[in-house]
């Protein structure tokens, strides 16, 4: 075949653009830990000896650190005075863990998915699946801090009141499960946002459930936060006002299954509110940036906690409305709809 040397030459930028990033990730994953985003947001325009001293690291190493973020357009340089410095914006992402657009975390997520790439390996090879108890610990502090953010600044504000009737619910006083709810941080905003209501969250990973009740806890929420290791289909049966999915149904291996056990858990009149990643029905609409990091996500992550489990679906961390409407459907869960989105995020609302 002929070679293109236009269409070689752009390739090649598009690849060394994508290997230094990935490359950098590392170097997000080191300033987000040891607080050199902080400090150089508060600190204002710093050389590498001040922000230094000012996180007692060594200089050496973070005058090599910053020379890697300023070539990245992730910090600014002004090479008179030698200092560097962060732009409003480049804080927001990286300094602010409260800011709406905060990225900080993903380096644990991408650090779990390197430090697991064997195990991966061998599931490709073998056709088996990678349970999320077998993962590095740095996915669920990264996992509960990455989604943190859209959690944060969405769901109560727009997710729940998108929902018929569901907020008024919970003014008064409501029951509501959590499913999946991993460190229980989705769990806990909604408890804050509604102190009649009572709130428990159900995960089968112990070490994510010992995490959350250790924070509701600490945040005087234990009277009204409830955890138990429960998988999703064997919580137990309430008669849950509202059972939400946070980003976690396509993760299941039996997710018909588990709207099916959510049925029968739900008042009469109840809700299950599914957070899922947005995606579009057919693949060609999905090849975009967005489509890229989640299908990413799914193969490292998401596909191979399915397969670990029951009937191994695999819906993948791009499945779409349809593919979900007829998940909930086959549950018994036949009233769906669209509640709102976001870039990001679905937000499907699904009753008897």
């Amino acid at each position: 075949m002929e070679i293109d040397s236009d269409r070689l030459n752009s390739f090649m930028g598009k690849m060394i653009g994508d290997v230094g990033a990935a490359m950098n990730a590392s170097l997000i994953l080191l300033g987000d830990k040891l607080g050199l985003y902080r400090a150089l947001a508060k600190g204002g325009s710093m050389n590498s000896a001040e922000l230094a001293k000012a996180t007692g690291t060594s200089e050496r190493y973070v005058r090599e650190w910053l020379s890697a973020q300023a070539a990245s357009g992730y910090v600014q340089y002004d090479p008179v005075n030698g200092t560097f410095s962060m732009l409003p914006e480049q804080a927001m992402a990286l300094a602010d863990e409260d800011s709406p657009v905060f990225l900080g975390a993903a380096g644990n997520i991408i650090a779990a998915a390197f430090l697991d790439e064997p195990k991966i390996s061998d599931a490709f090879k073998s056709g088996k699946g990678v349970g999320w108890n077998r993962r590095s610990e740095c996915l669920f502090c990264g996992t509960a801090r990455f989604f943190r953010t859209g959690y944060k600044h969405h769901l109560v504000q727009e997710w729940l009141p998108a929902l018929e009737g569901v907020t008024e619910k919970l003014e008064r006083g409501a029951v509501v499960a959590d499913v999946g709810c991993g460190h229980g941080v989705s769990t806990q905003l909604m408890a804050k946002a509604f102190p009649n209501s009572t709130f428990y969250g159900f995960d089968y990973h112990d070490g994510s459930i010992a995490t959350a009740r250790e924070t509701a806890r600490a945040e005087g929420l234990a009277d009204r936060v409830h955890f138990e290791v429960h998988s999703a289909k064997t919580f137990p049966k309430r008669g849950y006002d509202l059972v939400c999915f946070f980003d976690c149904l396509h993760d299941m291996g039996d997710p018909v299954g588990a709207i099916q056990h959510t049925r029968d858990s739900m008042a009469d009149d109840g809700t299950c509110m599914l957070i899922e990643p947005f995606a579009n029905d057919r693949l060609q609409d999905n090849l975009n940036p967005v489509g890229r990091l989640y299908y990413a996500a799914s193969t490292m992550v998401c596909t191979p906690a399915s397969l670990d489990q029951e009937v191994g679906l695999a819906l993948g961390a791009q499945a779409g409305e349809a593919r979900l409407r007829d998940v909930a459907r086959q549950g018994g869960l036949t009233r769906f709809r669209r509640a709102t989105e976001t870039p990001f995020n679905l937000i499907l609302e699904a009753r008897p």
